[in-house]
């Protein structure tokens, strides 16, 4: 079967992903409005404007703005989606979001490109390692974060059926390799088991879940089953499938794109901790500000790497 057009146009860029899944949104939704603050190449959403010129909103460089109009907009009965760098939207916004989304509870989806250290070459005001931590905090609020395309698109799509706010952590201008079941269907808050095995389990998010994948593969070489779960919804969080594999496997390996603080790998020990005391260790981005460089490189001198990942796995075994 002939994959969908929008998959070709998406070039295995979650943010590009997003921008051909509102086409589609906007389509089906008359109250759908999309609120760019100047992303209109970033996520890919000149093709929405062209489609639905009157139920888009240019800001600019101006992300609190951007928020309040969205939950103004939310208020009548519109469905707004906010494009916008995650570095910004979330740090610069913060107060925004969480007054004006997460405790009125609107219903107002933040597409968040450039996450993590997805724009290296970019500098440090840039990189957004600390936006899940930030995101996840909020009571009301849904924090997902695609693996691929497929995920991103099917994510986006679901988004509609949320009554409250979103956090769709995005890409930037790095491939992400296929990577998710396009067979299996997107559900908020349940994790996606990609691996099988009971030796060790690899809780993975995002840009890691494919260097989670590639980990596996390489321990299955030396005899070792290594699960690995794609933990696509952070909020609300796959409890269920953590517990078991901790209860399976009795060792944990946590993978993201993020800060050691307040992530996934935080997630994850904060739940064991109470209910399950298991043996983990945490990739992820320690407590430094990340150098500037291509993104490749600077995942691999942190540590954010697939033979981390399997350092991280034999330490345990």
């Amino acid at each position: 079967m002939n994959a969908p057009d929008w998959r070709a146009r998406a070039a295995n860029q979650t943010r590009l992903a997003f921008g051909q899944a509102l086409l589609e949104l906007g389509a089906r939704d008359g109250g759908t409005v999309v609120i760019s603050a100047d992303t209109q190449d970033l996520l890919g959403i000149r093709p929405y404007i062209e489609s639905f010129r009157d139920r888009f909103v240019e800001v600019g460089i101006a992300e609190q703005n951007a928020i309040g109009i969205a939950a103004g907009l939310a208020t009548t009965g519109m469905h707004p989606f906010v494009c916008a760098y995650a570095p910004f939207i979330t740090a610069r916004s913060m107060e925004q979001v969480r007054n004006d989304l997460a405790y009125a509870h609107q219903r107002v989806v933040i597409g968040a490109a450039a996450s993590g250290i997805s724009l290296g070459v970019a500098g440090g005001t840039h990189h957004a390692l600390e936006d899940i931590a930030l995101m996840r905090s909020f009571p009301n609020m849904s924090v997902i974060v695609p693996a691929d395309v497929e995920e991103a698109y099917a994510a986006t799509l679901a988004t509609q059926d949320i009554d409250g706010p979103v956090y769709l952590r995005l890409g930037g201008r790095v491939e992400e390799p296929p990577v998710s079941d396009p067979a299996q269907p997107f559900r908020l808050g349940r994790a996606a088991t990609l691996r099988e095995g009971n030796d060790v389990a690899i809780i993975a998010c995002g840009a890691l879940v494919e260097m989670a994948v590639r980990a596996s593969d390489a321990l299955r070489d030396e005899g070792v089953q290594a699960r690995v779960i794609n933990m696509h919804t952070i909020k609300p969080f796959d409890r269920e499938v953590v517990l078991k594999a901790a209860a399976e496997t009795q060792r944990i390996v946590t993978a993201e794109e993020h800060h050691l603080t307040g992530g996934l790998g935080g997630a994850v020990a904060e739940l064991l901790a109470l209910e399950q005391p298991t043996r983990m260790r945490m990739i992820g981005m320690p407590d430094v500000f990340a150098c500037i460089g291509p993104t490749p490189k600077v995942r691999a001198k942190y540590g954010m790497s697939a033979e981390a990942i399997v350092a991280a796995c034999r330490e345990l075994l």
